[in-house]
């Protein structure tokens, strides 16, 4: 893992875009102005690298991660190096916040999709920090249970369908959410190559490039690279089956 490098947040301007990571919506979002530039005082500021790993699984948990600007991918590895993603955390959310309390190690690893920078709390700075004011810890203990529920979903997903369903899901969710509506059908670019696909998806790069070649094949789609046209989106929910 490479050492992340130090941000020096000395003006005003920047402690307060530093600041911005710390509400509304986060688990620090009930803290007044003061108790956030006091938050912001005790963290270290970190920078990673795109590729840069934040920490591994297995690795002794030092602390709470709080993404301030970029993105951050946690996942599972398998002795084979096969990944599977957990989550993608962007500005405004923590990381890690289970291992900060039970005194764990980090039970996945992340690392940084983009340039990304992190505000760090100590453990115990963090700890000390909930018990001065426990609706952090109450706001820590709901992000841990939508964690929970999630996690829930994807074994559920990963264990009851198919990589072609799972893959049929997504593609009809861009299409209706993504798509501009051409004469063929409609068009959208896949945000993710294959292999980030198949992370996602739990399963491997060619089972993804096969399954897309395969609803292609059978006039579902049309292919040219990352750009996508659904030709029959009917017949594409039909694939994607109760998963919707």
């Amino acid at each position: 893992m490479g050492d992340a490098k130090l941000i020096n947040v000395q003006t005003s301007g920047a402690q307060a875009n530093w600041m911005q990571c710390l509400g509304p919506n986060g688990i620090f979002g009930g803290l007044d102005e003061p108790e956030r530039e006091m938050v912001a005082r005790r963290a270290r500021k970190k920078h990673f690298d795109a590729g840069e790993l934040l920490f591994q699984e297995g690795d002794r948990c030092l602390g709470l991660h709080i993404v301030a600007a970029g993105r951050v991918r946690i996942f599972k590895s398998s002795p084979s190096g096969r990944e599977q993603v957990l989550a993608i955390e962007g500005p405004g959310s923590t990381v890690a916040e289970l291992p900060v309390f039970d005194g764990g190690n980090y039970p996945a690893s992340a690392v940084a999709i983009d340039p990304t920078e992190i505000m760090f709390l100590p453990r115990e700075e963090f700890r000390a920090f909930c018990l001065e004011r426990p609706e952090v810890a109450l706001k820590v203990l709901a992000a841990v249970g939508s964690r929970l529920r999630r996690l829930v979903d994807l074994i559920e997903e990963l264990s009851f369908t198919t990589v072609r369903q799972r893959l049929a899901v997504q593609l009809v969710r861009l299409a209706k959410t993504s798509a501009s509506k051409i004469p063929e059908g409609l068009a959208f670019d896949l945000p993710d190559s294959h292999q980030e696909m198949a992370h996602k998806m739990g399963t491997v790069r060619e089972l993804v490039s096969r399954n897309l070649t395969r609803l292609a094949a059978e006039g579902m789609l049309k292919l040219d690279g990352r750009h996508i046209v659904v030709r029959d989106l009917a017949r594409l929910e039909e694939a994607a089956g109760d998963d919707l």
